[in-house]
């Protein structure tokens, strides 16, 4: 109790208290009083230090066991971090694993599969049957083995005796009739007449001539190379009063070249129609005894085109005038091509179209394959294009005006391919795939000769249900197929490009595929193989007016050669435009070319 507080000093303190009252309450002495506060300090200190000491015991223990719980949630924290991670490192591990397998398994089947289809490429025959350049070699026995039940390509020879023993039976019915030698070529005959003496008969009376029998032989002489004289006699005065007078010039394509129209006709038919190397035609030359040097044909080749080329600008006039147009491009090399390498590539543009009756296929040289190149090719132009899937097409579509088609035999010859590299003898997706390719062309081909109309209605009716049902067997396909095989593949293909696939049956005039423009690349491609590259960007644009002026006289019914020389004739006499609209193939009758040309 404090000092202050004790009972008696209050007590002392009270009112009426007297002064030796107080004094008796009172320390006597002062070292009682001291004596008293020391006391009284202890026990406070002892009351303090007993306060605090309960206040800091209770703090450290709370301390202790605020600790205790970190250090132990720590350690828990620590451990199940530790599980954990563990767990998450296994799993990651197993995850790694079976990612590791499966991607090893898609290599391997990718691997397995593109040995298969370079197997198949090298060694099987083509579903799409042409004569690979593999079999040109043993052509003569490859085609001599072939099957009896396929038509007799001969020629027939017109003889009443091997008429006779067709009809007897004797020969084999599978192998059909001979075709008949063509009546415009010009006949030579060559009479086997009895001798005189052998015409009497035992009776003594001369035998009169009751028929004759006529057999035919198709007969070929080599090349008649000869030179064309034009002589012009120059008249003058005897006098001298006026000057000399001579015929002028007849025009030519080449003013200061020595070959003729017909020359340089069969010049462009052998290396553009058949794919001859001008090296092979000079040693052809040389073996009918003129020699020309290579770089004179090539020379010749493309000053001609230069001549040629107001016709391909008037033909990319109709071109733009139809409302469909195939295009396509494929590769070709050019040795001096300005900042680029002698091995790099460069592209060939190709498009097919025109008018009704107007077939129209032209060539364009560009060294980029970049969008630029349809863009250019295509302005001002609004139709439907029709294209296999190659991205570079998409920015003359972004212009506006043009409605994109993509060619359903590109989606087929994936599933092709996928057929081809699965095991043999098994039956897969691909194989349904291509039935229901197999369905839509056989609609197609029902309907070749129909109308527009009849075509449309056809489509809406046949194909529609069968692109809707290959459309359910695609969306239950494409989660079942890995995405890296072939047929993976040929899947997103087609799921890629679905909505512009189907558009042909919007129409009937439109095209289900973009075989049109690949049959008239062929050509180029096989002629490309005898030639291999062009030396300059010149003679690359120069090929590429000659073949699309020659590819376009053969979609309208011409033979090139012929075709080739009435216009090389007739070019130089032109004045107006119209006398140029007038060579164009399909403004030239075949029969008039025929006859000039037997002229």
């Amino acid at each position: 109790m404090p000092f202050h507080a004790q009972k008696p000093a209050r007590e002392a303190l009270k009112p009426g208290l007297s002064l030796p009252g107080l004094r008796a309450v009172l320390p006597k002495t002062q070292s009682d009083l001291e004596a008293l506060l020391r006391a009284e300090r202890a026990r406070v200190q002892t009351e303090t230090h007993a306060t605090m000491q309960a206040d800091i015991g209770a703090r450290v223990d709370a301390e202790v066991v605020r600790r205790l719980d970190a250090e132990v949630a720590r350690r828990v924290d620590a451990e199940v971090a530790r599980q954990v991670q563990a767990e998450v490192a296994r799993q990651l591990t197993a995850e790694v694993d079976r990612r590791v397998a499966i991607e090893v398994a898609v290599q391997v089947q990718k691997l397995l599969e593109e040995i298969r289809l370079a197997r198949h490429k090298m060694f099987a025959a083509s579903s799409e049957a042409h004569l690979g350049q593999g079999l040109l070699f043993n052509e003569v026995e490859a085609l001599a083995d072939a099957s009896t039940d396929a038509p007799d390509q001969e020629l027939d020879d017109g003889s009443d005796e091997n008429n006779q023993k067709s009809g007897a039976g004797s020969r084999s019915s599978g192998r059909g009739k001979r075709r008949p030698l063509p009546p415009e070529l010009p006949r030579v005959d060559i009479i086997l007449d009895v001798p005189e003496a052998e015409r009497l008969c035992a009776c003594g009376k001369h035998m009169v001539k009751i028929g004759e029998e006529v057999s035919e032989q198709l007969n070929i002489m080599p090349m008649r190379i000869e030179v064309l004289r034009t002589i012009r006699p120059r008249y003058a005065c005897p006098g001298g009063d006026s000057a000399p007078v001579i015929a002028p010039v007849a025009p030519t394509a080449l003013p200061r070249s020595n070959f003729s129209a017909s020359f340089l006709a069969m010049l462009l038919t052998v290396k553009y129609v058949d794919g001859l190397p001008l090296n092979r035609f000079s040693r052809v030359l040389e073996r009918s005894g003129v020699e020309i040097p290579r770089q004179s044909l090539a020379r010749s080749a493309i000053n001609v085109s230069k001549v040629l080329q107001p016709l391909h600008n008037l033909a990319r006039d109709a071109l733009l005038d139809s409302a469909v147009i195939h295009m396509d491009e494929t590769t070709v090399q050019v040795l001096k091509e300005p900042d680029k390498a002698p091995t790099s590539q460069s592209y060939m543009w190709v498009q097919r179209g025109g008018p009704p009756g107007k077939p129209v296929i032209l060539y364009d040289y560009d060294p980029s394959r970049s969008g630029q190149v349809p863009l250019r090719l295509l302005e001002g132009w609004r139709g439907y294009l029709m294209t296999d899937g190659y991205d570079g097409y998409n920015a003359a579509v972004r212009a506006g005006g043009i409605e994109h088609l993509i060619c359903a035999a590109h989606a087929r010859r994936k599933f092709v391919e996928a057929k081809r590299v699965q095991t043999k003898g098994k039956r897969g997706r691909a194989d349904q795939a291509i039935e229901y390719f197999a369905r839509l062309y056989r609609i197609e081909r029902e309907c070749k000769d129909a109308t527009d109309d009849e075509r449309l209605q056809a489509r809406q009716a046949r194909s529609l249900p069968v692109l809707a049902a290959l459309r359910e067997w695609l969306d239950a396909a494409l989660p079942a197929v890995a995405p890296k095989t072939k047929l993976g593949e040929a899947l997103a293909y087609l799921n890629k490009y679905w909505s512009r696939l189907v558009r042909y049956t919007e129409r009937g005039d439109l095209p289900v595929d973009n075989n049109a423009v690949e049959n008239s690349i062929r050509p180029f491609v096989i002629g490309r193989r005898g030639w291999m590259f062009a030396d300059t960007p010149g003679g690359a644009h120069a090929s590429a007016v000659v073949y699309s002026l020659v590819e376009t006289a053969k979609a309208n019914g011409h033979e090139p050669y012929t075709w080739l020389k009435y216009v090389l004739e007739r070019l130089p006499l032109a004045k107006t435009v119209e006398d140029i609209e007038a060579l164009l193939p399909w403004n030239v009758d075949s029969q008039q070319v025929a006859m000039d040309l037997a002229a």
